[in-house]
């Protein structure tokens, strides 16, 4: 298991947050948060393995690279100690970061992601593989489009849409699959109880995927963390609600960093 030379940018000053995206994403997903945080924080964020101008290694990808990838990160940059923030399945990435690397991490913000999931979630998120894997990933972009945006921004930003479908379709369909199968793969639930750095975990009201009901039994499992459920929201809530995202993780910061 060998870790990667990810792409990667760094902005502002003060403690070090590192920003670790979801499937499909980039790092530049986060550039509306960081924007009100970069004043006060180091922020790094990086493209995951595969992704954007990152090295595409072959596939499968697990849990344990991308993890693995993100400590060769801060190796590289010399940071000593971290707050890590990732969304959907970089919310695996950074809590699984914080189990193996625990004298590294500050504390953890989980956006987005799900634990404790169901026979019937699982089989929902094994469903849409399937009809990737069946009719292709451009032809189950209007499923993705319905569980990340609100109607109301679909409708007002057409233009963030296409270009959060166009890191999609610029992503390599094998590279799209194989996190997708990391994300489907991965149950925190029997080891969240590890984790001992202090935890941000926060959704929207109205995510399919990565409900507020699976977001409280995250919350239930960790030892010392905050739920917060974003009203009205669905999945994209880094460009939804940037600036109410970076409220909170200052916020949590200040309280437990």
């Amino acid at each position: 298991m060998a870790a990667i030379d990810v792409d990667y940018t760094v902005t502002g000053s003060g403690p070090a947050i590192f920003f670790a995206h979801g499937i499909g994403g980039r790092r530049s997903g986060w550039d509306d948060i960081i924007a009100f945080l970069e004043d006060d924080f180091t922020c790094i964020r990086y493209d995951q393995r595969g992704h954007g101008e990152s090295p595409v290694p072959p596939v499968p990808y697990s849990l344990d690279e991308l993890v693995e990838d993100l400590e060769a990160l801060r190796a590289k940059l010399g940071i000593e100690k971290a707050h890590v923030v990732g969304h959907s399945l970089g919310g695996m990435i950074a809590p699984a970061y914080a189990r193996t690397h625990p004298d590294r991490v500050l504390t953890l913000g989980l956006l987005s992601t799900a634990a404790g999931r169901t026979h019937e979630d699982a089989a929902k998120v094994k469903g849409v593989i399937t009809a990737m894997e069946e009719k292709g990933i451009p032809n189950i972009l209007d499923t993705l489009v319905d569980r990340w945006f609100t109607d109301d921004f679909l409708k007002a930003n057409p233009d963030l849409v296409q270009a959060r479908l166009d890191e999609v379709l610029t992503t390599p369909d094998e590279v799209f699959l194989a996190v997708f199968r990391v994300y489907a793969a991965t149950e925190m639930a029997p080891w969240l109880h590890q984790i001992m750095a202090p935890s941000l975990v926060l959704t929207g009201e109205f995510d399919g995927g990565c409900n507020p009901r699976l977001n409280a039994i995250i919350d239930s499992l960790l030892p010392t963390s905050e739920l917060v459920i974003l009203k009205d929201l669905k999945h994209s809530i880094l460009k939804e609600a940037a600036e109410e995202v970076a409220g909170h993780i200052r916020r949590f910061i200040a309280a437990h960093g």
